[in-house]
């Protein structure tokens, strides 16, 4: 639910130190510099691709090297609290999925105040199902198609997943969310309330609301935090939606991870910070285990 820009500061400088890069001007985003960090010899990427007619309809295509036919395929959704983010500050996201093999597609999608809940659903969902139908064009199999997220966007991911008025029952062989905020009400952050129109949020845009209930479809799922996340409650939220998905028949693998705040969890991913949790490693295995 962050803003990236200010919650990177703390990545920025633990890189720029660990590689003696101090002396860079401090007007470089952090996003920036942890995106100079990632290889390009390890994948090849295709640009603004539409998915719709809107602006902020378009997503960065991220394939593997040694491209192979029935790659799993996961589409991936950043934080923001669902007013800020771009898909070209996640390089490193879809850098490091498909350095494992895993075609990675990073989305952006339409932000409040200029949309309000659930708008930002309704074209996540329309990415998922256009990555769906591209899926073999880009060397992948629309069997194995995922939804990835952090912050705000493992809520995204989490609703798509769960509440069937958005992908239904389309074939989807799971999802994973990092950090996200799965019972959020009543809400006290301004923006986040913008986005949500507060007071008038339904009970039901609530991930866990879906998870216990009995329609929800049961598609596998990773749950990953920080242990000590101060922005988002792993307790109430990661923990709580896992117990809820596990009581009523879903397989889920969960994990609260040391060593790593909110920010540092997706952080994790690039280059210079992986030795901080094993995030790829967890997420990529899930990623590549064989589906049912």
């Amino acid at each position: 639910m962050h803003s990236p820009n200010n919650a990177f500061s703390s990545i920025r400088r633990r890189w720029l130190t660990l590689l003696g890069l101090a002396p860079l001007t401090q007007a470089c985003s952090p996003l920036r510099l942890i995106n100079a960090t990632v290889p390009s010899h390890t994948h090849t990427q295709v640009r603004d691709l539409p998915y719709g007619s809107a602006e902020r309809q378009r997503a960065d295509v991220y394939r593997p090297v040694q491209t192979a036919t029935g790659a799993p395929i996961a589409v991936f959704f950043y934080g923001g609290s669902w007013s800020s983010g771009s898909r070209t500050d996640y390089r490193f996201v879809g850098e490091a999925l498909a350095s494992r093999g895993i075609v990675t597609v990073v989305a952006d999608y339409r932000l409040s105040p200029d949309v309000r809940y659930p708008v930002f659903l309704e074209d996540c969902a329309r990415a998922v199902r256009w990555a769906g139908t591209q899926a073999n064009a880009f060397g992948a199999s629309r069997d194995r198609l995922f939804i990835v997220g952090h912050s705000a966007g493992a809520y995204n991911a989490a609703m798509l997943a769960l509440d069937p008025r958005w992908l239904g029952r389309d074939p989807v062989a799971g999802w994973a969310g990092l950090a996200g905020p799965y019972d959020f009400l009543p809400i006290g952050i301004p923006e986040v309330q913008t986005a949500f129109n507060w007071p008038g949020t339904p009970a039901d845009s609530q991930p866990l609301h879906h998870a216990m209930a009995l329609a929800a479809p049961k598609r596998r799922a990773l749950l990953l935090a920080a242990r000590h996340d101060t922005l988002v409650n792993p307790q109430r939220n990661t923990v709580a939606l896992a117990k809820a998905l596990r009581d009523h028949g879903t397989q889920v693998d969960s994990a609260l991870l040391d060593r790593v705040s909110h920010t540092t969890l997706i952080g994790a991913l690039a280059p210079p910070l992986r030795g901080l949790a094993p995030v790829l490693d967890r997420l990529s295995s899930f990623l590549l285990a064989p589906t049912s």
